[in-house]
């Protein structure tokens, strides 16, 4: 096997697909990544057993055909000190020689048979598919990920919830303290109601590698497995079994007390003033009455405490509120609009966070934070 590649171009595509490949892996082969050269393109492609991804690079040249796994972590040691050019792999597979010619030298690595590695997971039976957006996809991911747990007793908490059906897309995600749902209008699935349950992982590895754009993204999908592509890469993922959580329920739907305030000046002051509060609390006060908000903190052991006072449009009867401090300030650091709006009904009732002004019509984002005793 011989072939001609951009070491730029084909460090990109490796950095992307071995971001799959665990700390520990199940198999030793799987911490290396499989090299299939075929019609004129390289084919990369990294597994965890659970999570396959696979990346496709145009090449140079193609002499011939042929399959070999190669060290992830040396490879791409390698590639990332040679500046922009033309590599040249000549690959023995009878061997497992590896060679790598630039225009200055040869670096020779040892490979391990392609035979031995575990074929990428396939879909088995039968699947729905549905065309989408890249963008889309990677704003529902961004905008709720953060808000999943790392609950090794529920795993389905570890995931986001995609609901689709013939009027929006939601994505959900939880861990029992905060919770996020994200809607858009403007993706429909016009066969019916579906949804899915995509674990954390594949999910962060969507959120680095998706466009920002309108470009097509199929997502294909059964009880048992997820598969996404677009652009050059395809991935596939083992879903988690289980039934999320009816979120709907949790979600307060009077709320009398109203509250807008400038988010970035909200965020500020949250994390100057929760360098005062119990460490293993973390409690905040937020005290509101007409025209202002007062944020509080204090940590009784240590004598601390401190306070600050905001100016905002408040509607409703004084009350005092408290939250975990590092809970409140993930979710104001993932809304994006200038100002904030919380909803409140009483101190032992979720408190929700919108964004005030709407940034795009058909976007509908909910954020909501447990309390905390005050």
């Amino acid at each position: 096997m011989k072939f001609v590649v951009s070491s730029n171009t084909l460090l990109s595509r490796l950095q992307a697909v071995s971001k799959v490949i665990g700390g520990k892996s199940v198999q030793p082969i799987l911490d290396n990544i499989l090299l299939v050269a075929a019609d004129g393109a390289l084919y990369a492609t990294a597994s965890d057993k659970e999570t396959t991804m696979e990346a496709r690079i145009e090449l140079e040249s193609l002499d011939q055909n042929g399959r070999i796994t190669v060290p992830a972590k040396l490879l791409l040691d390698i590639l990332k000190e040679f500046p922009e050019q033309p590599l040249t792999f000549d690959i023995n597979e009878s061997s497992h020689e590896v060679r790598i010619i630039s225009e200055k030298g040869e670096f020779s690595v040892r490979g391990e048979s392609a035979s031995d590695y575990p074929l990428p997971t396939t879909q088995e039976g039968e699947s729905t598919t549905l065309e989408t957006k890249c963008g889309l996809m990677l704003d529902g991911i961004s905008k709720t990920v953060f808000a999943t747990a790392n609950d090794d007793l529920r795993p389905v908490m570890n995931c986001i919830l995609l609901e689709m059906n013939e009027e929006n897309v939601t994505f959900v995600a939880s861990d029992a303290h905060k919770l996020v749902r994200y809607k858009r209008f403007d993706a429909k699935s016009p066969g019916g109601q579906f949804s899915l349950i995509l674990p954390k992982k594949p999910a962060l590895m969507l959120k680095n590698i998706l466009p920002k754009d309108d470009s097509a993204l199929q997502l294909s999908f059964n009880d048992k497995m997820a598969g996404f592509v677009f652009g050059d890469y395809k991935m596939t993922s083992t879903l988690i079994e289980g039934r999320f959580p009816n979120y709907n329920s949790v979600i307060p739907q009077n709320n009398p007390k109203k509250l807008i305030i400038e988010r970035k000046e909200l965020y500020n002051s949250l994390r100057r003033v929760s360098v005062m509060a119990n460490q293993a609390s973390n409690l905040v006060k937020f005290d509101l009455a007409a025209g202002k908000m007062v944020i509080s903190a204090q940590d009784v052991d240590y004598s601390m405490s401190g306070h600050e006072t905001l100016s905002c449009q408040y509607e409703g009867d004084d009350m005092a509120i408290g939250f975990k401090s590092a809970f409140a300030q993930e979710i104001l650091a993932n809304i994006g609009t200038e100002h904030v709006e919380l909803e409140l009904s009483d101190p032992t009732r979720p408190g929700l966070f919108l964004p005030f002004e709407k940034e795009d019509q058909d976007e509908d984002l909910l954020m909501l934070l447990m309390p905390m005793m005050v």
